[in-house]
């Protein structure tokens, strides 16, 4: 997708909804608490379908070089919190799967629910993700493409 485009608003798989410009996890309607951390990996999960996305790809957006944190530790953390709230389990995963050593799959259909821009989804239907994604979700986006 192009630097210019709009991120959907909301998505959704199986009884969830996330909106990704309010930052928000809903489960039936009903809001699910979920950190700012977890969720930004979810998103990037969810922008990822049925793909393996990577140890690395997710240190790279969510962890600026300059930030010292235990990566692993955090990583982990924010995975265990994504299942709980979607009631998920890692021995038999519906939603995240772990891949050995490379980083995580989500494995449930993901759809667009809020009308998207035209070119906002690939051939095969699956959400694109621009470049500029994980700056939407921390709310410091400088771009041209939205109201941030």
């Amino acid at each position: 997708m192009p630097e210019g485009e709009h991120l959907p608003g909301r998505l959704r798989f199986g009884v969830f909804e996330v909106d990704l410009r309010a930052g928000e996890l809903r489960k039936n309607g009903l809001r699910v608490r979920l950190q700012e951390q977890p969720f930004q990996v979810l998103a990037m999960l969810l922008g990822h379908p049925e793909e393996v996305v990577t140890r690395d790809e997710l240190q790279k957006k969510l962890w600026p070089a300059d930030t010292f944190v235990d990566f692993d530790h955090g990583l982990n953390k924010a995975i265990n919190k994504i299942r709980e709230a979607l009631s998920d389990s890692a021995e038999s995963p519906r939603f995240v799967e772990t891949v050995a050593r490379r980083g995580y799959r989500f494995l449930a259909e993901v759809k667009v629910v809020a009308a998207a821009p035209v070119g906002s989804t690939d051939l095969a239907g699956k959400l694109a993700v621009p470049k500029h994604f994980c700056r939407h979700l921390r709310g410091r986006c400088q771009c041209s493409c939205c109201s941030y």
